[in-house]
């Protein structure tokens, strides 16, 4: 008789080859010029799939998303921050001038030069904001980069630790190393892939089930926990984590208890403080299409608040005037 062959291991799950869903259509005059695909998953109370589009376990980099891990992983190193501190630690940053002082002063507080931070010199991320320093002779520089608040308290918990500052930014930081744990245990999934992101920081990919999931553990940690501390930092000051004029802003000042946070290539991840979430990615990246999203999304979890229209309205223009819209799809 052949002896029994040893079991061969489970080879990994080849990449989805499916054509992800229509999230959102454009359309001029009543005719749909163009489409955005993309994945998205909603998160019932209880932290089961709701409603599923696309591909929700495949790994994304979500981004920005990622900041609330990271300052929870900037916390849990032992620095002790709160209020618009800690939101600036979590922020993607609209460059306003609050957002620049604040960061200057955090420098000065914990005796940093500005010539530390390794995020890009950069204008503000807000439109208006950017015009305006253009207008006023204002180059591009590192405190008003968007990143600006988290890479200094970075280098924060870097120096009080005694740990590298040159190096803060490598994978394998002791910094680096928490922040990868925190990802992984609210995201309830091992890391897929580390990369570099537009800031220069690691970046961790993980599916978009489980960024939503890693939203609604940060709501509904207990209080105290680094997870709560920047949940509650981040909802009572908003205006630190996106500005003035921004989705994300205006959804956690309207909808009471929400926790929301939108990143580069089109992704969004938000959770209600009953344990409701979602997260998405739009394919190609495009941000116009994410307030039409996010809308959506937000209708099928039953937020009905005002600020919801707001956020949907994405209107296009012809001659100067609105002739169309992008509208979700689902």
């Amino acid at each position: 008789m052949p002896a029994p062959q040893s079991p061969q291991p489970t080879p990994p799950p080849a990449p989805s080859s499916a054509v992800p869903p229509v999230l959102a259509e454009v359309v001029r005059s009543g005719f749909v010029e163009g489409r955005h695909r993309g994945s998205l998953v909603l998160l019932d109370a209880d932290g089961a799939v709701e409603l599923a589009l696309g591909d929700v376990t495949a790994p994304v980099f979500p981004r920005s998303s990622n900041k609330p891990m990271q300052a929870a992983g900037v916390l849990r190193a032992g620095l002790g921050l709160s209020g618009e501190r800690l939101a600036l630690a979590a922020a993607s940053h609209a460059g306003e001038p609050f957002h620049r002082d604040l960061v200057r002063r955090m420098l000065d507080e914990y005796g940093l030069e500005p010539a530390l931070l390794q995020c890009p010199p950069d204008l503000p991320l807000d439109p208006e904001e950017r015009d305006a320093r253009l207008a006023s002779g204002a180059v591009p520089d590192r405190i008003t980069m968007n990143c600006s608040g988290k890479h200094t308290v970075m280098l924060a918990v870097c120096a009080q630790r005694g740990w590298p500052l040159e190096s803060y930014l490598d994978p394998e930081h002791p910094l680096q190393r928490i922040i990868h744990e925190v990802v992984e245990e609210a995201a309830g999934e091992p890391v897929a892939a580390v990369g570099t992101d537009g800031c220069g920081a690691p970046l961790m990919a993980v599916g978009l089930t489980g960024l939503a999931r890693a939203f609604r553990s940060f709501v509904g940690a207990e209080p105290g926990t680094a997870e709560r501390r920047v949940a509650d930092a981040m909802r009572a000051h908003p205006e630190y984590v996106a500005g003035t004029r921004r989705a994300d802003t205006w959804l956690m000042r309207e909808v009471p208890g929400a926790l929301s946070k939108m990143g580069a290539e089109a992704v969004q991840a938000v959770a209600l403080p009953d344990g409701r979430a979602l997260a998405f990615k739009v394919e190609d990246g495009s941000t116009r299409a994410l307030g039409p999203v996010l809308a959506r999304a937000l209708t099928l979890l039953g937020v009905k608040e005002p600020v919801v229209d707001r956020i949907g309205r994405a209107p296009l223009l012809g001659g100067g005037r609105e002739v169309g819209e992008v509208r979700a799809a689902f």
